[in-house]
């Protein structure tokens, strides 16, 4: 499996905010958000293939309970499996952070899906090829109603503008066993003024329609930097 990093640091999204964890982040995904936060996972993916049981031992270099497995995309390694097992066993707490793509039936505690929007599409002048893939590629129905069925989950949108609310709303109607309570809406941005900028009309509206409102804490805590 190709990591980038293997980290600790604290969650500063969904529901596990706060909670001290044990990062794992694969290197590679099937889509090219514009937007990506990790392009040394995505665009332009680094790292080195190690093994479960080296990712494991890594992992078990800090004594924390909560693992989460992200990327990338981690869903497109076979090793998932193994590894999300191993670690399971090991009385570890599992999130695993996947756009929804994508399916493996892993041991996992918290599925945190995070579908993509329009709004996350790549231009054609940046990369036609990846334009057209990731539209092409970006929404799985069928996967998400088996994530939510299979797992206790969160499901996580990323919002630029008061339009993506309105294709949010357009996306859950293609699934009324999604509960909107476990709905959140994050906004688009790595740094504090473009968060603070979108969050003052996005936190209303999450009131206002019952979805929970997602800050993107790391970003306050850390800054735009890797491992954390």
């Amino acid at each position: 499996m190709k990591v980038a990093e293997i980290y600790r640091s604290i969650q500063g999204e969904g529901r596990l905010t706060g909670t001290e964890s044990v990062f794992v982040r694969a290197s590679g995904c099937n889509l090219r958000c514009w937007f990506c936060d990790t392009p040394h996972a995505s665009w332009s993916p680094e790292g080195r293939d190690l093994s479960v049981d080296e990712i494991v031992a890594a992992v078990e270099e800090w004594d924390c309970r909560h693992v989460v497995l992200t990327g990338g995309e981690p869903m497109l390694f076979a090793e998932l499996i193994p590894l999300a097992t191993q670690l399971h066993e090991a009385d570890r707490h599992i999130t695993i952070e996947t756009a929804g793509t994508l399916l493996l039936l892993v041991a996992c505690d918290l599925m945190s899906v995070s579908p993509k929007l329009s709004n996350s599409t790549p231009p054609v002048a940046r990369d036609s090829r990846w334009s057209r893939r990731h539209q092409r590629v970006r929404h799985a129905p069928d996967v998400i109603r088996k994530l939510v069925a299979e797992y206790e989950y969160q499901i996580k949108y990323v919002v630029d503008t008061p339009a993506d609310c309105m294709e949010v709303e357009q996306h859950l109607c293609q699934f009324p066993e999604i509960e909107r309570a476990r709905v959140m809406l994050m906004p688009q941005g790595t740094d504090v003024d473009t968060l603070a900028a979108t969050g003052r009309w996005l936190k209303p509206f999450c009131q206002e329609n019952g979805y929970q409102f997602c800050p993107r804490r790391q970003i306050e805590w850390f800054g735009k930097a890797r491992k954390t």
